[in-house]
């Protein structure tokens, strides 16, 4: 498996047996992914953790151009329906699907979560997606919570894709406690630097992680890299 990041907390993970997932696109808005055209990403599935602008930013135009089954909230859902886009999969908290490449489970996220049309976007989620290469979890935009310590009694993780760039979600201090909490060792930081309220000491996060014997890798923005390293 390998993931290759777009910038803030939007990647792809393309899977050996070809399907691409797409998680919380937001692109065109991102001064960070200047060099990043949206049409030249392909995708068979897309994954919105959250309502939040700057998750689901390109999310429409890149479904309806790709045809790719959205996963989200219900109110998600109803929303991306408004805007013409009907190949939708609505989950909740808690719920699992096994899809054409693996399973599919949302799990608890600590956050907010409100639409471009200021209406409700449900509950924010984390995924877990296991597959036969593999499993990782993506924890959206989240808080540091307790609820984290139940996924590796199901699961045994690969990766985990965490916000790290505090202020809005965990910072390094709490997401350090989430990877013990998950019993991983493989964590790819996502959400940081885009703004200023979410810039981060890539040293003091790196040595932060190093102590507790922790992997962790920030991607620029572009780059490809392996889910295992």
């Amino acid at each position: 498996m390998e993931l290759t990041y777009y910038g803030h907390s939007c990647f792809v993970v393309k899977l050996p047996s070809g399907e691409r997932l797409l998680f919380d696109p937001f692109i065109t808005p991102n001064p960070l992914a200047a060099g990043i055209d949206p049409a030249s990403i392909e995708c068979d599935y897309i994954f919105l953790s959250h309502g939040h602008a700057d998750h689901i930013a390109d999310a429409v135009t890149i479904a309806q151009r790709t045809g790719a089954l959205v996963i989200c909230a219900w109110e998600i859902f109803e929303w991306l329906g408004r805007q013409g886009v009907t190949n939708v999969r609505p989950m909740n908290t808690g719920g699992a699907w096994r899809a054409p490449f693996g399973t599919v489970q949302c799990v608890v996220a600590h956050h907010s979560s409100g639409l471009p049309d200021g209406s409700y976007g449900g509950n924010p989620m984390g995924f877990v997606i296991a597959t036969a290469h593999g499993t990782f979890y993506y924890a959206g935009d989240t808080a540091l919570t307790l609820d984290m310590q139940l996924i590796p009694r199901r699961y045994r993780l690969d990766a985990a894709i965490l916000p790290i760039g505090d202020n809005f979600t965990m910072g390094i201090s709490d997401a350090v406690v989430a990877a013990e909490f998950l019993q991983c060792t493989n964590v790819i930081g996502v959400h940081f630097d885009t703004f200023d309220l979410i810039r981060i000491d890539h040293d003091a996060a790196h040595a932060a992680f190093t102590e507790r014997g922790i992997m962790l890798r920030l991607p620029s923005v572009g780059q490809t890299l392996p889910l295992r390293p």
